[in-house]
C-alpha cells in the first residue's frame, strides 16, 4: 500500500470514530505500518499484517480512548506489546507523556526503532513485568493513566495497574464482549484495590470489525503497599 493509498484509508476510518488526523501524523502511523509488517516476520508482533486491518484493528481502534485522557498526561501503557494503544496515542497527541512497559527486550527493541523513526519525544520504554516496576518509586503512582489493552481479564489486571496510577487517576480497560463478567468476577479486586467504574461505554469499530468496551476506573486511595504481589501471583490467584 502506498502512502496516498494509506492516507484515504486512514483518513476514512479515522472520519468514521470521528478522529482528525494531519498529514504528518498520517506519515508517521504510515511508517509505523511498514516497520510493524517488517518486524512482524522476524519475530511474533501481531497475527494482524494486512494494512486495511493494522488501520482499524491497531490504530483506529488504539485511538478511541485518546477522548478520555487530557492533554499534558502522563500515562503508562501496560503490557504494549508491539506499541497498542500507546504509540498511537503519542502519535496523535505530541502533548502525552508516555511509558510503554513490556515484558519481552525484542518487543521493547521493536518499539525503540518505532521510536526513533518517528522522532518521538517525552516517550520511553521499560523491559519488565508489571508486578516488579509497580514496586519501584519512580513508577509506582506516578501516572494520571494507567492504560492496557488485551493483556488479561479485569480481576487481573486490575492489579497490574492501579499501583501506578496516581490517587484521583484513572485506569483505563480496553475489553471486548466479556465485559460484563469480567466486571463481576472484578468486584472482590476492586474493592481491595480502591477503585470505582465511572464509565463503561462501547464503541464500534469500521467495518464491523468489532465492538470495543472502553472502561474508565477511578483510583480513590493510595494502593496498599502488598499490591501488587509477586510476579505471577495476580495470574494463578486473583483478587
Amino acid at each position: 500500500m502506498d502512502i496516498n493509498e494509506f492516507a484515504n484509508e486512514i483518513n476514512k476510518y479515522a472520519n468514521m470514530a470521528d478522529i482528525k488526523l494531519n498529514s504528518n501524523q498520517i506519515k508517521k502511523f504510515y511508517t509505523y505500518m511498514n516497520m510493524l509488517i517488517e518486524w512482524n516476520e522476524k519475530i511474533n508482533l501481531t497475527a494482524i499484517v494486512e494494512p486495511r486491518e493494522i488501520i482499524i484493528k491497531h490504530f483506529i481502534d488504539s485511538l478511541t480512548i485518546a477522548t478520555y485522557i487530557d492533554d499534558s498526561s502522563k500515562i503508562i501503557d501496560i503490557g504494549t506489546g508491539a506499541g497498542f494503544p500507546g504509540i498511537p496515542l503519542k502519535i496523535y497527541n505530541e502533548s502525552y507523556n508516555v511509558t510503554l512497559l513490556d515484558s519481552l527486550n525484542k518487543r521493547i527493541n521493536f518499539l525503540n526503532e518505532v521510536i526513533n523513526a518517528l522522532n518521538l519525544d517525552n516517550i520511553e520504554t521499560v523491559h519488565g513485568r508489571a508486578e516488579d516496576f509497580a514496586q519501584n518509586s519512580s513508577y509506582r503512582e506516578k501516572y494520571d493513566y494507567a492504560i492496557s489493552r488485551a493483556v488479561a481479564p479485569l480481576n487481573i489486571l486490575l492489579e497490574y495497574l492501579v499501583p501506578y496510577a496516581k490517587v484521583n487517576g484513572s485506569i483505563i480497560a480496553m475489553k471486548g464482549s466479556s465485559v460484563n463478567d469480567e466486571i463481576s468476577q472484578a468486584q472482590s479486586a476492586m474493592k481491595k484495590l480502591d477503585v470505582t467504574i465511572e464509565k463503561n461505554e462501547k464503541t464500534e469499530l469500521p467495518e464491523e470489525s468489532g465492538n470495543r468496551y472502553i472502561l474508565v476506573i477511578k483510583k480513590e486511595k493510595e494502593t496498599k503497599k502488598v499490591y501488587p504481589r509477586k510476579a505471577g501471583t495476580p495470574k494463578k490467584n486473583p483478587l
